[in-house]
């Protein structure tokens, strides 16, 4: 008899979960831009630096900036893109595949002009 409670509650929990999954994405307009690399804690951003404060990126602009970096640091996961502050158009806070973190900084064209290594704010 337990056994089957247990399988009920767990049936439950997880119909609660995929219905609350599909009720958020029904909730996100059509075209809105979702990332990964945003989410919860990861939401930095508001770095100030030489009179300028770094902005979150989003949608094309944080695709582009997120797909240079990735093919520039193969492996590598994107934590958050955002401004820079400190002389490049972009920057992407990546976790190296050998789990180092590092800052690629970006010109205005979503070039590689850089990467510094451990650096992770």
């Amino acid at each position: 008899m337990k056994t089957v409670r247990n399988v009920a509650a767990g049936a439950a929990v997880t119909a609660a979960l995929v219905g609350g999954g599909m009720y958020l994405a029904m909730a996100a307009p059509d075209g809105a831009a979702t990332s990964t690399t945003q989410s919860g804690s990861q939401q930095k951003g508001s770095h100030q630096a030489n009179g300028t404060t770094e902005q979150l990126l989003t949608g094309d602009t944080a695709a582009r900036v997120e797909a240079a970096a990735t093919a520039a640091n193969p492996g590598a996961t994107v934590v958050r893109v955002e401004t820079d502050a400190e002389g490049a158009a972009y920057e992407a806070h990546i976790r190296k595949a050998d789990g180092t973190t590092a800052t690629v900084k970006l010109d205005a064209a979503f070039n590689v002009t850089g990467t510094e290594t451990g650096k992770q704010r």
